[in-house]
């Protein structure tokens, strides 16, 4: 049975955020990715999200919590397979991960005898060593592909862009003060003109600070851990 508090419509997301404990950008990741499909109040146009709602993202976050891919989910969910199709098919990836696990923990132990400094290691021996085991089918975790940050280059590039923008509007600007008194603009046009480039870019430099800061509390990986 539902819990009762849950048995209605009408929930604001930080409610349902609050209910379920899942951030509102996972709910907004999950709404993109197709798993969550609120109705649209038809008064406001806003989501309204109620028990079907939190009952999907419970249903989520259960399967996020034991690590099924959200195409698994998405599987699930559209009926192509059962929750025990699905977990059969986890246990095979589990399995392999456990695999994975337990020959880099073998490899780990093996050093932990060796005294030299990392300046002296012979890292190519290890790494032939460790790639013919790949080559066997065991798969390591490679931390390196996490050490380039690209997702920062996107909130970059726009407001890069956005302050290129209102640079060339602020050249306008400074291009109708070059007119003759006859040909330009009355002064108070001037002067709205010249504020608007300059609200902007401090809402879009504002804006990427924001965006890096969530970015660095990990926020936007927040989804991989529901």
């Amino acid at each position: 049975m539902m819990n009762p508090e849950i048995e209605v419509r009408g929930l604001k997301i930080n409610e349902v955020e609050a209910l379920v404990g899942i951030t509102r950008k996972n709910i907004r990741f999950y709404e993109a990715e197709g798993l969550l499909t609120p109705r649209r109040n038809s008064e406001n146009g806003y989501r309204d999200y109620g028990e079907a709602e939190v009952r999907v993202l419970l249903q989520i976050k259960l399967m996020r919590k034991l690590g099924v891919s959200l195409e698994e989910i998405r599987r699930m969910q559209g009926g192509v397979h059962t929750v025990g199709d699905g977990m059969r098919r986890h246990l095979v990836t589990l399995e392999r991960d456990r695999n994975n696990l337990e020959q880099a923990i073998q490899l780990c132990a093996g050093l932990t005898d060796r005294q030299e400094r990392l300046s002296d290691l012979d890292a190519g021996s290890i790494l032939k060593e460790m790639e013919a085991m790949e080559q066997s089918g065991a798969t390591f975790q490679n931390k390196q592909r996490q050490d380039v940050r690209i997702r920062y280059v996107a909130p970059v590039a726009i407001t890069v862009l956005m302050l290129l923008l209102m640079g060339g509007i602020a050249g306008l600007i400074l291009w109708l003060t070059a007119l003759s008194a006859e040909e330009a603009p009355p002064a108070f046009m001037l002067a709205i003109i010249a504020l608007i480039p300059l609200v902007i870019s401090g809402g879009v430099v504002l804006a990427l600070v924001q965006r890096i800061r969530e970015i660095g509390r990990g926020e936007i990986d927040d989804a991989k851990n529901y």
